[in-house]
C-alpha cells in the first residue's frame, strides 16, 4: 500500500476546510497545509486534525510558488494535490482506498475526474474533467533503447474512476482578475495559456470593468508577432468585445472581423447580435444570434451557444412580432435547460 501526503495552500477557508479534510483526512498519512495570510479560523480548524502540519508562507501573487512550498514540506511516497473547496462523497471515499491499496509503483501520475464546474462559473468548458491530482513525489528514471540510450522522461499516468465534487462557497473571478493585472502592472508576459486562462475568465464571469481594464493588454497582444494565431484571434476577441462594452463601434467592427476572417466563432457572433440587438436592428441581432448557437463553435465560453444567447434570439423575434418563431426557440430555450439539469 502507497502512503500520501495531501498538500494544500489555503487562505481564509475557515466555511469549507473542515468539509473537505473530514472526506479524506483519515485516507492519507499526513496532511500539509501551507497558509498564505489568513485572517479567519483557518490555520485552528487545520491544526485541529491530528496528522496536521501548518505552514505559513507569505503570498507573492504566484499559486505555483506556493504549492511548491507545500510539495516541499511532503515526506510520503506520494502527494495528494487538494484544495479546499474539493470534497470526496462516501463512494469515490471507497474508490480512493482502493486505488492506494492497488495502485503500482511505476505510476507517477493519478489523473482524477473534477465535477461541478460548470455549476460554479469555472474557466473550464466541461462540466468533469480529468485532472493530476496524486504525484509520485520522488520520480525515478529510467535509462531506455539498448543502444543511443536515452531516458525515459514521460511519466506513468493512470486514469482513475475517483469523482471529485468542486464545491466553492464563493466565485473565486474577482481574486483571478485582481492577479491578472498585478502580472501585468509587474510586466510579466502572460504565457499562452495564461492569456486564454484570462480570456476564458472575462467571457464567463467577467463584468464591464473587467472586460475595459483587460482591453489595452488584449489589443497589444493582438499586435504582438511574437503571437500565434490563436492567440492573435483571441486577444482580437477579447478586444473587440471591450470596445463594444465602451461604445467605440469603429474598433469594435475592427477587430470583430478580424476574428471573423480568421474562421470566427460563436463568441463573436454574440458580441454582433448584442451590438445589433442593442441598436434595435432585431432582424440583424437574430441572424447573429442564430450563428452564435447552431453554426459556430465556442472556442473560449460554452455557455454562449446556451440558453441566455436563445432567450435574446427569442426576444428578437417577439420584438418582430414573429410568434411562431419566438416560441420554437424558447422551446429549444427549454430543452437546453432540461439537458444541462441531466449531465
Amino acid at each position: 500500500m502507497i502512503t500520501i501526503s495531501l498538500c494544500m495552500i489555503v487562505k481564509n477557508e475557515e466555511k469549507v476546510l473542515r468539509r473537505c479534510l473530514d472526506s479524506v483526512a483519515d485516507l492519507v498519512e499526513e496532511l500539509v497545509i501551507v497558509d498564505t495570510g489568513s485572517t479567519d479560523a483557518t490555520k485552528q480548524i487545520a491544526a485541529g486534525y491530528a496528522n496536521a502540519k501548518v505552514y505559513d508562507f507569505e503570498w507573492v501573487d504566484d499559486f505555483s510558488a506556493a504549492r511548491n512550498f507545500a510539495f516541499s514540506k511532503a515526506t510520503q511516497e506520494y502527494i495528494y494535490s487538494a484544495d479546499a473547496d474539493e470534497v470526496l462523497d462516501e463512494e469515490n471515499r471507497e474508490r480512493f482506498r482502493l486505488l492506494k491499496e492497488a495502485l503500482l509503483p511505476q505510476v507517477e501520475i493519478v489523473q482524477m475526474k473534477y465535477a461541478n464546474q460548470l455549476q460554479y462559473g469555472t474557466v473550464y468548458n466541461f462540466d468533469e474533467e480529468y485532472r493530476p491530482k496524486l504525484f509520485r513525489r520522488l520520480r525515478t528514471f529510467t535509462w531506455m533503447e539498448p543502444i543511443h540510450e536515452t531516458i525515459n522522461v514521460t511519466p506513468v499516468i493512470y486514469d482513475s474512476d475517483i469523482v471529485i465534487t468542486h464545491m466553492p462557497e464563493t466565485l473565486h473571478a474577482d481574486r483571478d482578475f485582481k492577479a491578472f493585472r498585478r502580472m501585468l502592472e509587474r510586466g510579466v508576459r502572460l504565457s499562452k495559456r495564461l492569456q486564454n486562462m484570462y480570456a476564458k475568465e472575462l467571457f464567463i464571469n467577467g463584468e464591464m470593468k473587467d472586460f475595459l481594464q483587460a482591453e489595452d493588454f488584449f489589443e497589444q497582444s493582438a499586435r504582438d508577432t511574437e503571437r500565434d494565431a490563436e492567440e492573435v484571434k483571441e486577444a482580437c476577441l477579447v478586444t473587440a468585445a471591450a470596445a463594444r462594452r465602451r461604445g467605440d463601434e469603429e474598433k469594435f467592427f475592427k477587430y470583430a472581423m478580424k476574428v471573423m476572417a480568421d474562421g470566427g466563432n460563436a463568441e463573436v457572433c454574440r458580441e454582433l447580435g448584442d451590438f445589433y440587438r442593442e441598436k434595435q436592428d432585431y432582424e440583424e441581432a437574430a441572424i447573429w444570434y442564430y450563428n452564435a448557437c447552431y453554426e459556430t463553435e465556442a472556442e473560449l465560453a460554452v455557455k454562449v451557444k446556451g440558453r441566455e444567447t436563445l432567450e435574446r434570439l427569442a426576444d428578437c423575434y417577439d420584438q418582430m412580432g414573429l410568434q411562431t418563431e419566438a416560441e420554437r426557440y424558447r422551446k429549444a430555450v427549454s430543452y437546453t435547460h432540461l439537458r444541462a439539469h441531466e449531465t
